[in-house]
């Protein structure tokens, strides 16, 4: 295991090398999994994403699990019970806008279910890159822009376009595993299953396939 290639960006840390062998870039379909990933590449906004993933047990203790359904209704007098817990990211900002993106989540479930809503913009398949070296890898691109754009018209917080990259990476969107990464190969067989390709039909509008460059 150890003589395998890899990334390269995990470092020595081996919390940091599990999540790079077994999450990162592996397709995520489950809407509530989905909105957790993106509130917390949101709270990584400023800090490095390991300082948040060695916090991640603590936040989903402190967000109940990060059920959007239950965090929509919370008040001001949750946010400052978190402000006074020193496990998580105690930024006032950021857990106020956890708070409003749940309400937004629970908007667009409704509507076409959120899962559906960012997969569409890749057609429901993975982007597969071919990137030989980090130096290769975008911080950000025109889709992750225009994600991010809508989004934020959504009435999304903390969703700015290398944010939400960053978030396509880690929930598979798109394979931003280096070419010469043993995970390359096997994260590009996993497809993005259990996605509903057509909203049922107690969600309101269809649902339209974004256009645009990728």
């Amino acid at each position: 295991m150890e003589d395998r290639s890899r990334c390269g960006w995990h470092g020595q840390d081996p919390v940091y090398r599990a999540y790079h062998d077994t999450e990162w870039g592996v397709p995520e379909t489950d809407s509530r999994a989905l909105w957790e990933k993106l509130i917390l590449d949101g709270f990584q906004a400023g800090l490095s994403w390991i300082t948040i993933l060695k916090k991640r047990d603590n936040f989903r203790e402190a967000f109940a699990g990060f059920d959007p359904n239950l965090l929509a209704s919370w008040s001001e007098k949750d946010v400052a019970r978190l402000l006074q817990n020193p496990g998580i990211i105690r930024h006032r900002g950021k857990i106020e806008a956890t708070l409003s993106n749940a309400r937004v989540w629970q908007k667009i479930e409704r509507r076409v279910g959120f899962a559906n809503f960012l997969w569409a913009y890749v057609k429901f398949a993975p982007l597969i890159n071919h990137w030989k070296s980090l130096d290769e890898v975008p911080n950000y691109t025109p889709l992750s822009t225009q994600i991010s754009k809508d989004l934020k018209a959504e009435g999304f917080k903390f969703c700015g376009p290398t944010i939400v990259y960053a978030f396509m990476q880690a929930t598979g969107m798109v394979n931003d595993h280096l070419v010469g990464c043993f995970r390359h190969s096997q994260v590009a067989l996993q497809p993005a299953s259990g996605i509903e390709t057509s909203p049922n039909k107690n969600r309101g509008a269809g649902l339209t396939l974004p256009s645009g460059p990728i």
